[in-house]
């Protein structure tokens, strides 16, 4: 996880934050012009797009260790969107998605084509060319998968503009059809609860004759990518399933690995 590019995010969100936390709060809400009065006393200038401030802290940076201090027990704060220009700090179970390092690894013949790689311009977007060229949402899931769009960004009711890396739409052997939001993590970063959060309210709003089946990926190694596949129930979002696929010239898959395949549980 990185830390915000421009110490001013730090000071502007800490502003915002015990400018309305009470003590023992699991809930402080704000909003949009919050940031441009936090700005003011503080004397500093802040982005002409004030989003960036909120988008950095939901998806690339941690929050300040001073405001971690004021999470309950067992919990750390997070951002959710509460509407359009509406935001909402959230104490929430710590929950982090790390992978497995038991995990056993599963060796796929790399396809990425050569020159995609060459041009790809950040970890994220290698990660996804990667993904969606080895076809592995289609071996993870099961199902038969396009990539219908990237970085989508939209609005959905309660929580304003989200974005998702990717959208795969699919169907099985029986017709039934399903859709896929995608979070792709590069470098170090890691995916957040919040993110998976938001694909399925995406998913309930924006396809609700589907089949939502969120699902997360991110680098362990330069040819290692982990996913995810998440669920809802009552303790919330879970992992339910989690695979590693190595990505390996054909001629590396040996006669002894397909053996040990076939011999693997579902």
């Amino acid at each position: 996880m990185t830390r915000p590019k421009e110490n001013r995010y730090v000071q502007t969100i800490e502003q915002i934050f015990f400018s309305r936390y009470k003590e023992g709060a699991h809930k402080v809400p704000f909003e949009r012009e919050d940031m441009v009065d936090a700005a003011k006393k503080l004397h500093i200038k802040l982005p002409k797009n004030l989003g960036d401030v909120i988008y950095s802290f939901r998806y690339r940076a941690v929050l300040p260790a001073s405001l971690q201090a004021k999470a309950p027990e067992g919990e750390a704060w997070i951002i959710r969107p509460m509407g359009r220009g509406r935001y909402c700090f959230v104490a929430v179970e710590e929950l982090s998605i790390v992978p497995n390092e038991m995990m056993s690894e599963t060796k796929v013949p790399d396809a990425t084509p050569g020159i995609v790689l060459k041009y790809s311009f950040d970890d994220e977007q290698a990660l996804l060319a990667k993904v969606r060229y080895n076809r592995l949402i289609d071996i993870f899931t099961g199902v038969t998968c396009y990539s219908l769009q990237n970085h989508l960004r939209t609005q959905v009711s309660g929580l304003g503009q989200i974005e998702t890396d990717e959208i795969y739409i699919g169907v099985d052997k029986r017709g039934v059809q399903y859709v896929f939001p995608v979070q792709a993590k590069g470098g170090k970063e890691r995916l957040k609860i919040v993110q998976i959060e938001q694909d399925f309210a995406l998913c309930k709003e924006k396809f609700p004759l589907l089949i939502c089946r969120p699902i997360g990926t991110q680098f362990l190694e330069d040819n290692l990518i982990v996913l995810f596949e998440f669920e809802e129930g009552e303790k919330g979002v879970t992992i339910s399933s989690e695979r590693h696929y190595r990505l390996v010239p054909p001629d590396e898959v040996t006669p002894d690995d397909l053996k040990n395949y076939r011999s693997r549980t579902l």
